[in-house]
């Protein structure tokens, strides 16, 4: 337990270990010889405030800078307050929402063909249509290459990718 008390000379606040209690020491504010006094052990009598020392039980209370006191203003502003934190943007994905997303369809030559009947132009057509053509940012023809699995040959085919709002 430590035992905190006052310079006698210059009202320094010391803190030292209780084994030190009735030993002289020199203060190192005012390097006077002062002795450590005893622990108070005893309760304060309570009913006379003049004997009831005062016991700091936040250390960090009375130091300097706790004492130390800091006037600050207020600012006061007329009109309408005024926000000096801009609010961020929205992400990209919330901007977006709005917006309708760009989309990718890609219409294979070999998935439009049914019972011998080649429908790859109608396919394209109807989904062209049935997009809008406002919507429609590019068509790109692609040829791709496939292994026919009746007979076991490596074909080339084309399709077309279409790239859409949608």
């Amino acid at each position: 337990m430590d035992i905190v008390f006052d310079c006698p000379n210059c009202g320094q606040e010391l803190e030292v270990d209780s084994t030190g209690a009735g030993s002289p020491i020199e203060c190192p504010a005012c390097h006077e010889t002062i002795t450590i006094p005893e622990p108070e052990t005893s309760l304060p009598d309570t009913a006379d405030p003049a004997k009831v020392a005062p016991h700091i039980v936040n250390p960090i209370a009375a130091s300097a800078a706790a004492r130390q006191e800091i006037h600050l203003k207020v600012p006061v502003h007329e009109g309408p307050p005024v926000s000096l934190i801009e609010k961020p943007k929205p992400p990209l994905e919330v901007a977006a929402k709005g917006d309708k997303q760009m989309r990718i369809k890609t219409i294979r030559h070999t998935d439009c063909i049914e019972v011998g009947r080649d429908r790859f132009d109608e396919i394209v057509t109807e989904f062209l249509q049935k997009v809008g053509e406002d919507q429609v940012i590019s068509i790109t023809g692609l040829t791709y290459t496939h292994l026919d699995i009746v007979s076991q040959k490596l074909l080339t085919d084309y399709a077309v990718m279409i790239v859409y709002r949608g």
